[in-house]
């Protein structure tokens, strides 16, 4: 380290995310742009990208990784072997594990969303530091963790334990007020975003840390990860939640290691900051192109769709899951559309197993698939055909995400997904 990046580590008031980046590269503080090199807690590598990774450290000679208890395998893209490539993911994971002897392998039906179930088993806690090969590691801010995507260079952090970084400036967004009824976390995130396009909040998320403040207790951890999923999509590189008391009692019963929360100081500096009143948001949609292009819904009610999908890393954990189960109770999905439900782990998978709601899934006509990306994951399973129209919970709605490229892929809450799956059209879960 040089003599310049000591001197602007000296100790300085700081966000929560600064503090736990300064903590994981042993410095007593940073401030935003250091190039740092924090060592993580964890490491998390995904299917989809395991064959280029191995490609590469097998070929420069690297057989043995830095840290491999750390280190997290997971299947979670391409969980049904429905091609050559989902068996060739599935088969080169398998052998990373064997041969680089990781700490956690997580093979179909172990694990689950790779995003999703090592907050559930407390592989990630509070104030921990994660490196991902995905963008949607940012789900790890949910808990007050912080989690960096660094694609490819993944295999830098397994073959050496650090990657550098430089230091993201913060935003904090203060939340005010309370969610109506029917307005799910993922409402507020497509408002967010409308709101950035807009200009009313004029933040630019690239390579930024977004805060939340404010009235966060009502905010279940399900919540947060909804929350901590949407921004991502507007370039944000990392989010994140104080963790609350919930959340804190939570991590302390499954947590694997131990770990210290980290709170911002009040004097610590924001790049901006801006607020966001509650109390009279409604049930948004997303119209085709980007989560961003959210209007509300009473301006889509009444367009016929073909395909609905529940889950993602977004809105697939279960108290998300459980909430469409009570709209589909005792109602049937609509014919003609075809409604794909993915939980988000296997502990989800289980806890539904264990009430009715599984088997309200099976009585409304819907697909329950292996937990994983499911349809998200570019429409491995339950494609799109040209000129169809869907309404999900998908991380995003980019064109062709979904298969055709002229399928028209809308945006919405669980509840909002379940009703129209039901109603045959988008419609407000308040009015069916």
């Amino acid at each position: 380290m040089n003599s310049q990046l000591q001197a602007n580590s000296a100790v300085r008031a700081m966000t929560g995310p600064e503090k736990i980046i300064a903590k994981a590269c042993g410095l007593p503080s940073v401030a935003p742009g250091d190039f740092v090199f924090p060592i993580p807690h964890m490491v998390m590598v995904h299917d989809n990208v395991l064959p280029s990774i191995k490609k590469a450290l097998d070929s420069i000679g690297i057989d043995q990784l830095a840290n491999p208890e750390k280190v997290v395998l997971v299947t979670d893209h391409e969980v049904l072997y429905g091609s050559p490539r989902a068996a060739l993911y599935g088969a080169t994971n398998r052998q990373a594990a064997k041969a680089w002897k990781v700490g956690h392998f997580f093979d179909v039906g172990r694990g689950g969303h790779g995003h999703i179930f090592p907050m559930e088993m407390g592989l990630v806690s509070p104030g921990h530091f994660v490196f991902d090969n995905d963008r949607h590691c940012t789900n790890v801010g949910a808990l007050g963790a912080v989690g960096f995507r660094v694609g490819l260079e993944i295999s830098r952090v397994l073959a050496t334990g650090t990657n550098w970084i430089m230091v993201p400036h913060s935003l904090q967004l203060t939340l005010k007020g309370k969610l109506p009824p029917y307005v799910h976390a993922r409402d507020l995130g497509t408002h967010i975003g409308r709101l950035i396009k807009l200009g009313t909040i004029p933040f630019d998320l690239d390579y930024k840390i977004l805060e939340f403040a404010g009235d966060l207790d009502q905010f279940s951890l399900a919540a947060r990860v909804a929350l901590c999923s949407t921004p991502t999509e507007l370039g944000a590189y990392g989010v994140f939640f104080p963790p609350s008391k919930a959340v804190l009692e939570h991590a302390s019963s499954v947590a694997k290691s131990p770990f210290k929360a980290e709170y911002s100081d009040p004097s610590a500096h924001y790049q901006m900051r801006a607020e966001i009143d509650l109390d009279n948001l409604e049930p948004l949609v997303s119209l085709p192109g980007g989560i961003q292009n959210a209007v509300p819904i009473s301006e889509v009610a009444g367009l016929s769709i073909d395909h609905a999908f529940i889950g993602s890393c977004g809105s697939s954990m279960f108290e998300d899951i459980a909430a469409a189960a009570e709209v589909l109770r005792s109602r049937k999905v609509a014919s003609g559309v075809r409604l794909f439900v993915v939980p988000g782990s296997e502990e989800t998978l289980k806890r539904l197993a264990a009430t009715d709601l599984m088997q309200v899934f099976v009585e409304a006509g819907a697909v329950v698939l292996p937990p994983g990306c499911g349809p998200c994951n570019d429409a491995v399973v339950g494609p799109l055909h040209s000129g169809e129209v869907s309404i999900s919970t998908a991380t995003n709605n980019n064109h062709g995400r979904f298969g055709a490229k002229d399928a028209k892929l809308y945006l919405g809450n669980p509840l909002t997904v379940a009703a129209s799956a039901v109603a045959g059209s988008i419609i407000d879960p308040r009015h069916l």
